[in-house]
C-alpha cells in the first residue's frame, strides 16, 4: 500500500509541476519579444530545472552500484527516476523553444530523444515482462543460476542414461547359453529379418547412448541452442517416441524423465530470452543517459561562459 501511495504522490506532484511549467511557458513565449529561447532568463530556468531532474534521475545508477547505501527505499528511487526523467523531457523543449538548434545543441536534443524513448520502452517492458514470464514459466529460476541448473540437468540425464543402459546390458549379460545361441542364429526367414530380444536390447542401449552423446548432452549444456532439433517441442516428442519403441514398458518412465529434462531446458532458454529482452534496452539507455549528462554539462558551461 505504501508503494502505491508513493507512486501516486510522484505522479500527482510531477503532473502538477509540469502543468505549472507549461502554463508559465505559454505566457512567457507569447510575451517575450524574441520568443522563447534558451538564452533568456526563463529559458535558463527551464534548462537548469531539466538538467537538475536528469542529474537526480542519473543518481539511480549510483544508488544501484552501492546497494549498501541506506539513502531512501529502492522503490522510491525508481519512482523518482521515472517521473523526474519524464518531466525533464518537456522542460528541455521549453528551454529550447521547441528548436533543435545546431552543433552540440542538436546532438543533445537527439540524445534526449534516444534516452526518453528507450526509457519508455524499458518502463513498458518492466511492467509487462515479469507477468508474462510468470505466466509462461511457472518454475522460474534465478537468472544467475541458470548455468548451474543446466549442469545439474546434464548430470541428471547422464544418470538416467546409465541406469537404462545398465538395465538393457544386464538383460544381455544374464542371458543363458541357449539364449545367446538363439540370438547368434537370428537371421532372415522368408525374406523377413528376425532379431532376438537380446539383439534388440543391445541395439536400444547403443542407440540411447548415441542419442545422448550427439543430441541431448550438447542441447542441455549449451546456453544458446536455437536451431537444434530438441529445441523444437514437436521434433523432440517425435524423437523420444522413437526411443521408446525398442524398449520394454518398464523403462518408458526413464525416457519420460529424459523428455522432462529437455522440457525444463526449453523453459530455461525461454527465460534467458525474456531476460535479454527485459534488460536489452539498458544497453542503449544507460550509455546514452551518461553521454547526455556529460555533454549537457559542457553545453551549460559554454552557454553561461559565452
Amino acid at each position: 500500500m505504501r508503494i502505491d501511495q508513493t507512486h501516486r504522490s510522484w505522479c500527482i506532484g510531477s503532473m502538477a509541476g509540469l502543468a505549472v511549467a507549461a502554463a508559465v511557458y505559454i505566457y512567457y513565449s507569447r510575451t517575450s519579444p524574441q520568443g522563447a529561447s534558451g538564452g533568456t532568463f526563463a529559458g535558463l530556468v527551464y534548462g537548469s530545472l531539466a538538467f537538475a531532474g536528469m542529474l537526480f534521475a542519473g543518481l539511480l545508477g549510483a544508488r544501484k552500484k552501492v546497494p549498501v547505501w541506506r539513502i531512501g527505499r529502492a522503490q522510491t528511487w525508481m519512482r523518482a527516476h521515472l517521473w523526474l526523467g519524464l518531466v525533464s523531457f518537456p522542460l528541455i523543449f521549453f528551454h529550447s523553444g521547441f528548436r533543435f538548434g545546431v552543433g552540440l545543441t542538436r546532438a543533445l536534443m537527439w540524445l534526449l530523444l534516444v534516452v526518453f524513448l528507450s526509457g519508455i520502452v524499458g518502463a513498458v517492458l518492466q511492467h509487462f515482462m515479469p507477468r508474462l514470464t510468470t505466466e509462461r514459466i511457472p518454475l522460474e529460476t534465478i537468472y544467475e543460476q541458470i548455468g548451474r541448473v543446466r549442469s545439474q540437468l546434464v548430470a541428471e540425464a547422464q544418470t538416467v542414461i546409465e541406469e537404462v543402459s545398465a538395465a538393457l546390458d544386464g538383460n544381455v549379460s544374464q542371458a543363458t547359453a541357449q539364449q545367446r545361441a538363439t540370438s547368434a542364429s537370428a537371421g532372415t526367414i522368408g525374406g523377413v529379418t528376425v532379431a532376438s530380444g537380446l539383439q534388440v536390447d543391445a541395439g536400444a542401449s547403443a542407440q540411447l547412448q548415441e542419442f545422448f552423446r550427439r543430441q541431448m548432452r550438447p542441447y542441455i549444456a549449451q546456453g544458446g541452442s536455437k536451431g537444434m532439433q530438441l529445441a523444437d517441442r514437436n521434433r523432440s516428442e517425435s524423437m523420444f517416441r522413437q526411443l521408446r519403441l525398442p524398449l520394454p514398458p518398464n523403462l518408458h518412465p526413464a525416457i519420460d524423465d529424459l523428455e522432462n529434462i529437455c522440457e525444463e531446458k526449453r523453459e530455461l532458454d525461454q527465460q534467458t530470452h525474456y531476460h535479454r529482452i527485459l534488460h536489452g534496452w539498458l544497453l542503449v539507455h544507460i550509455p546514452a543517459s551518461y553521454t547526455l549528462l556529460l555533454l549537457g554539462a559542457v553545453h551549460a558551461v559554454m552557454a553561461l561562459r559565452y
